[in-house]
C-alpha cells in the first residue's frame, strides 16, 4: 500500500472534490511528469482511449510521450459529480502537433482514490476535434489556468 499522502483525500465533500479536480487541472497543465505521476498510486490501473496502464511507471511513461506530441497543451477540468472515494470530471485541452496542426480534445474521466488520496483508476474517454488557431480559447501562458480565466461551462463548452 502506497504511504504517500495526497490531499485532500476522500471521502468528498463539494469543496474537496473540486479541490482534488482543480490540483489536477493544475499539475497536467504544469505538463512535469514525475511531479503528475506522484498523483498516482504505485499499482494504479488506467484506460485512457484504446491504451491501459498499469503502474505508476507506465503512466510516466505514458505522460512522457504525450507531452512530447501534444505541444502547447492547456487544459480545463471541470467537477461533474462525486461520491466517497470517486469523482468524475469533464474535461477539454487544447494542443497542436509537430506541423502546427491544432486540436481540441474532449472528455470525461472516473477516477477512484484510496484513502491516502492516491487515485488508483482512472478511466478516460477522449475525441480529439481539429480546430483552427483562431478557433482556440485557451489563451494562458503555458502552466496552471489563471483562477479569473473562464471554465468550460463559462466557454460555452
Amino acid at each position: 500500500m502506497d504511504s504517500e499522502l495526497r490531499p485532500p483525500v476522500p471521502p468528498f465533500t463539494l469543496e474537496t472534490a473540486q479541490q482534488k479536480v482543480r490540483l489536477a487541472e493544475d499539475g497536467w497543465n504544469g505538463r512535469d511528469p514525475h511531479k503528475v505521476a506522484l498523483a498516482y498510486s504505485t499499482d494504479t490501473r488506467w484506460r485512457n482511449r484504446s491504451e491501459f496502464i498499469q503502474g505508476r511507471d507506465e503512466v510516466l511513461l505514458f505522460l512522457q510521450r504525450k507531452w512530447h506530441k501534444e505541444l502547447d497543451y492547456r487544459l480545463i477540468k471541470e467537477l461533474w459529480a462525486f461520491s466517497g472515494h470517486r469523482i468524475a470530471v469533464r474535461y477539454a485541452y487544447e494542443w497542436h502537433d509537430d506541423s502546427n496542426n491544432w486540436f481540441r480534445s474532449y472528455g470525461n474521466e472516473n477516477w477512484e482514490f484510496n484513502d491516502q488520496g492516491l487515485m488508483v483508476n482512472r478511466y478516460a474517454s477522449l475525441n480529439d476535434l481539429p480546430i483552427t488557431e483562431q478557433e482556440r480559447k485557451f489563451f494562458w501562458p503555458l502552466g496552471p489556468r489563471p483562477l479569473d480565466h473562464p471554465g468550460l461551462s463559462e466557454l460555452g463548452l
